[in-house]
């Protein structure tokens, strides 16, 4: 007995297995954890020290250099890039993208031991390195905390303490402050007031130093008994009592300084909603949870929480991921709810209402089956998961297609259906089982692999293999059992048993059948015609690797001239700001100053730190009006705001590029990098596509460098140290200690009073401590003349090698991608000559294809190979097996047409659609070629055997090819699936006719059959048996 006959004889069991699969299923598809995009391990960290008072070459070659030689030890490192900035290195380590998941914590152990045993080798100065391994954090839902009226203190006192609930609730992860301004203590002393009581600036800060520092005078024992010592009268302030030298008289700090407090006078980063200065909340998720359910619970906490929010305060999502979650969760599930219910539809109209309700019955049962699945390997439900239960549709359907029409033609021939059922599950079992294998080997590249593409791609793998091998089960299993349930049996009291193939759809399809196997050659030659007029074709198709998001969200990155004030860059992002929320179109805006927004979806990258940075994430009403008000802006950008040069960047779904098109120049002199990157401008720029064409040098900032005379210094017994310090007091702020207020340290800021230190130009007034003559000496005497200098701001590392990278965008509204802007400009700037020691490569979303290309795609040709020699191993025959794999190119010929005809580009859910497409054809030249081995069997000669199989294969065939191309329709519409719906519909219609004309004519011709020809030259014209 096979398990066909047991399910078919035990009906309890098979209720039983129906029951669990519907109810388990129902209920694994409630309790699935729901994401926006698959869990996903950044492997990359960002190392950063400080170096006060260094220039951008000192910070590389003293400190970047020191760190990226220690770090490039590890062997998990894949690459080091650095920024050097004055004063400040910042190092990402790309570790291993192989390495696996559960390695990468025991590889940031070792990361910062390395980097602690390299303190000792920094120069002095140099802040010990930090290392942050969690910079890449994913904010599922950013608040923008506003208040009209409120100064920060206030508002920060409000955000902590949101913060602090916040964090309790069941699945938050980690909540985040992003824009918070520092609270200092401003105590800005006059000179003049210190030299008329012969004052020293120095012994002023070594008192405010002393005053708020925790002193440690040890213990005494008395009598046995041990006991503390703590000075008393040193109660913590910022106004302590100073000593005057001369006079002898006390005085306290406040008789010669104003002190207050305030905020840090340039900030490192400023939030904005709405044009309202903002506190940014960023909570992230725990591991493994359901966003949804999570978002649900902050709700609610939020809810209760309302009525302790002072009026004035609102709160906003920049990005509420459940909600986004929730949406798009919803738009796949009706999707692919649609398409499930478009195949059950047209099975029904097709194959009548009983066939229909056994296949769409075994469709259902297959889908809830992977949902539990799903559940118990920990699976969530996302764009790519469900993506792969729409990719395996058309599979899924196709093993019960065969199973029910198999018992369809058995009944028609006189068979009872059991019998028939039973026969054709023995019959095609194993090459249903094969067949299904190799559409899971196709997957297997990306779905085995550790690195990013590998990360991501993996759900998808493994939800198309639960769900195939589970639709093989059931069809063998179920499927039966429902075909004895509802399917009518033979009456042996009716007439003569009928030709199941005599219909007037197997009338039409025999008429094209005989010319074609008779005429062999010339279809061969239009195969390879069309094949080579398709290869050409393909080669004009758009290439985007990663498609747009469906968020109705854009970013204008803003930069201007370099050495801007971080204030000045606020003031022209306040002027777009009005301009942008003037557009009736736009929901909100919101603005990050001095660096990028905080990381919100995965794929979004922060840019660093710079003053002259701002970036405006902008929300509009739909995607609908999103690209009209984005081209309208982008255009009224170029008039409104000439000196800001803008970009214009898309949410996307892929790896984050700092630009679409990156040529990175490598070599030892930043001049000879500079004038290459120039030349690669111009190139760039002569182009009317490109747009947004910089260099990540940035320009060359402007250094005043007052000169020291050192003799003079030397006699007067000044230092330099001391000279800097009295520059940096004068002209910023010098921080000399901790003013500790409960739980917050405030830093105490020493500088001079606004009228003293607001213009450079008063640098003449400015006077220093002469510790030999006892009194104060104007600067003029220790400084010879003041210089203007230019130096590189930034200097850029690949590698440990100086690396400056030209970037452009395409336009975005010109209809061409950046792979056709790259084709164009590639030759150009490769034909540039480069010095001895120095080299070009290109980065951008070239770099990024290609990475992933390999990733997912390198163990492709393993793969193909594997699945070859199955399929020769099933059949026993190299020929066979030749036949069925000679059909696999041609399927181009579908999809080159599709994506020339509807205008797409070939992106990454297409290639994917190309990969499942390939099984789908590999999968019913199997079975048509296993009838052709079974009609063999049964005494046939060849060619009668290959006709007969190949007219038995028409309603199956056709049949899962309409039911899968009908259910793709709707996600013709999907911005992320159309080109993935666009790959199945036209390229399985042309499978179709390559399972049902070449896969026949390819066998005659290799086995090198002659038709049979009738005297008047005509093939004989006999009914299918």
């Amino acid at each position: 007995m096979n398990i066909a006959e047991y399910s078919i004889r035990n009906r309890t069991v098979s209720w039983m297995i129906l029951l669990i699969l519907a109810v388990g299923g129902v209920l694994a598809f409630l309790d699935l954890g729901r994401l926006e995009d698959p869990p996903f391990i950044r492997k990359d960290a960002m190392i950063v020290t400080a170096y006060p008072g260094a220039t951008a070459k000192e910070v590389e070659l003293e400190l970047t250099h020191t760190l990226e030689t220690a770090i490039r030890q590890l062997p998990e490192v894949y690459t080091i890039r650095s920024t050097s900035k004055p004063g400040l290195s910042q190092i990402l380590v790309e570790m291993d993208k192989e390495m696996p998941g559960d390695q990468v914590d025991q590889t940031w152990d070792r990361l910062r031991r390395k980097v602690e045993d390299t303190g000792a080798m920094l120069p002095v100065g140099a802040t010990m390195p930090r290392v942050y391994d969690d910079y890449a954090d994913v904010y599922g839902i950013t608040l923008m905390v506003t208040g009209d009226n409120y100064e920060f203190s206030e508002l920060k006192q409000y955000v902590d303490g949101l913060k602090r609930d916040l964090e309790l609730v069941r699945g938050v992860g980690k909540v985040t402050l992003f824009g918070e301004q520092e609270e200092q203590i401003f105590v800005e002393i006059s000179l003049k007031k210190l030299a008329a009581l012969d004052l020293d600036l120095h012994q002023v800060i070594g008192f405010l130093h002393q005053q708020n520092s925790v002193l440690d005078p040890g213990r005494v024992t008395l009598n046995g008994e041990m006991m503390r010592l703590r000075l008393g009268g040193l109660e913590m302030e910022i106004d302590p009592v100073i000593h005057g030298r001369d006079s002898g008289q006390l005085i306290r700090l406040s008789d010669v300084a104003s002190i207050r407090r305030g905020y840090r006078e340039i900030p490192g980063q400023l939030i904005r909603m709405n044009s309202k200065p903002a506190i940014a909340l960023g909570i992230s998720f725990g591991k493994g949870v359901n966003a949804v359910e999570v978002g649900e619970r902050i709700d609610r906490r939020l809810a209760e929480l309302e009525q302790f929010r002072p009026a004035g305060i609102s709160l906003q999502a920049l990005y509420d991921q459940p909600e986004e979650v929730r949406r798009s969760v919803d738009g796949f599930l009706l999707n692919l709810a649609m398409a499930v219910a478009i195949v059950i539809g047209s099975l029904l109209l097709t194959m009548g209402w009983r066939s229909g309700l056994v296949v769409g019955t075994t469709l259902l049962l297959t889908v809830l089956g992977t949902f539990i699945l799903m559940k118990l390997d920990g699976w969530q439900l996302h764009r790519l998961s469900l993506g792969a239960l729409i990719i395996a549709l058309g599979m899924l359907v196709d093993n019960a297609i065969v199973i029910v029409e198999g018992a369809l033609v058995g009944v028609t021939r006189g068979v009872s259906k059991r019998q028939a059922c039973l026969a054709i599950v023995n019959q095609t079992r194993w090459p249903l089982l094969a067949a299904t294998l190799i559409a899971i080997m196709a997957f297997t590249p990306f779905g085995l692999s550790e690195s990013d593409t590998g990360q991501i791609m993996k759900a998808m793998f493994w939800v198309l293999t639960y769900s195939l091998f589970l639709s093989w089960v059931l069809a063998i299993t179920i499927t039966p059992f429902l075909v004895d349930l509802l399917l009518p049996d033979f009456d042996p009291g009716s007439a003569q048993p009928a030709d199941p193939y005599g219909g007037k759809m197997y009338t039409i399809y025999k008429r094209i059948l005989d010319p074609a196997v008779r005429r062999r050659k010339l279809v061969i030659m239009l195969m390879v015609g069309l094949l080579a007029l398709s290869m050409y074709g393909f080669g004009h198709v758009k290439k985007a690797f990663f498609t747009a998001s469906n968020t109705p969200m854009f970013y204008i990155d803003i930069w201007m001239p370099e050495g801007t004030d971080i204030r000045t860059t606020l003031a022209q992002v306040e002027e777009i700001e009005a301009h942008i929320r003037a557009q009736p179109e736009v929901e909100f805006v919101s603005a990050s100053v001095g660096q990028g927004a905080p990381r919100f979806i995965m794929t979004y990258m922060p840019e660093q730190s710079f003053e002259n940075f701002a970036q405006l994430q902008i929300r509009a009403t739909s995607l609908e009006t999103m690209w009209s008000l984005a081209q309208r802006l982008d255009s009224e950008m170029y008039a409104r705001f000439p000196k800001v040069a803008h970009t214009l960047r898309e949410m996307a779904f892929g790896p984050p590029t700092r630009a679409k098109i990156e040529a990175r120049f490598r070599g030892p002199e930043p001049d000879v990098l500079r004038q290459l990157g120039e030349q690669a401008e111009a190139i760039l720029r002569a182009d009317a596509a490109a747009r947004s064409v910089s260099s990540d040098w940035r320009e060359r900032g402007k250094e005043v460098v007052p000169v020291v005379n050192e003799s003079e210094a030397r006699r007067l017994g000044i230092s330099n140290e001391e000279i800097a310090l009295a520059l940096k007091t004068a002209f910023g702020g010098v921080q000399v200690g901790l003013y500790r207020d409960g739980t917050r340290k405030l830093p105490i800021v020493v500088r001079l009073p606004e009228a003293e230190r607001v213009d450079f130009g008063r640098i003449d007034n400015l006077r220093i401590w002469s510790p030999s003559l006892q009194t104060y000496v104007p600067i003029q005497q220790l400084v010879k003349r003041v210089d203007l200098q230019w130096s590189d701001t930034v200097i850029r590392r690949k590698d440990r090698q100086r690396t400056l990278t030209v970037g452009a965008f395409p336009d975005l509204f010109s209809g061409q991608t950046a792979e056709q802007l790259f084709k164009r400009v590639r030759p150009q700037i490769e034909a540039i000559p480069l010095p001895a020691g120095y080299s070009l490569n290109w980065g951008g979303e070239y770099e990024n294809s290609q990475r992933s290309l390999r990733a997912a795609f390198g163990g492709l040709p393993l793969a193909l190979l594997a699945m070859f020699v199955l399929t020769v191993l099933l059949f026993g025959s190299l020929r066979r097996a030749l036949v069925v794999w000679l059909t696999v190119p041609l399927a181009i010929v579908g999809v080159s047409v599709g994506l020339l005809v509807m205008k797409l580009p070939l992106t990454f859910p297409a290639i994917l659609g190309i990969l499942a497409l390939i099984g789908m054809i590999l999968k019913n030249g199997i079975v048509l070629i296993d009838q052709v081995t079974v009609e063999l069997e049964a005494g046939k000669d060849t060619f009668n055997a290959v006709r007969d199989a190949a007219i038995s294969r028409v309603r199956p065939v056709g049949m899962a090819a309409a039911t899968t191309v009908l259910g793709m329709l709707p996600l013709l519409f999907d911005p992320f699936f159309a080109s993935l719906a666009t790959t199945f519909i036209f390229g399985l219609s042309f499978a179709t006719v390559l399972t049902l004309l070449v896969v026949p004519v390819l066998y005659l011709m290799i086995y090198r059959v002659a038709p049979p020809v009738e005297p008047n030259g005509a093939l004989p014209s006999r009914p299918a048996t």
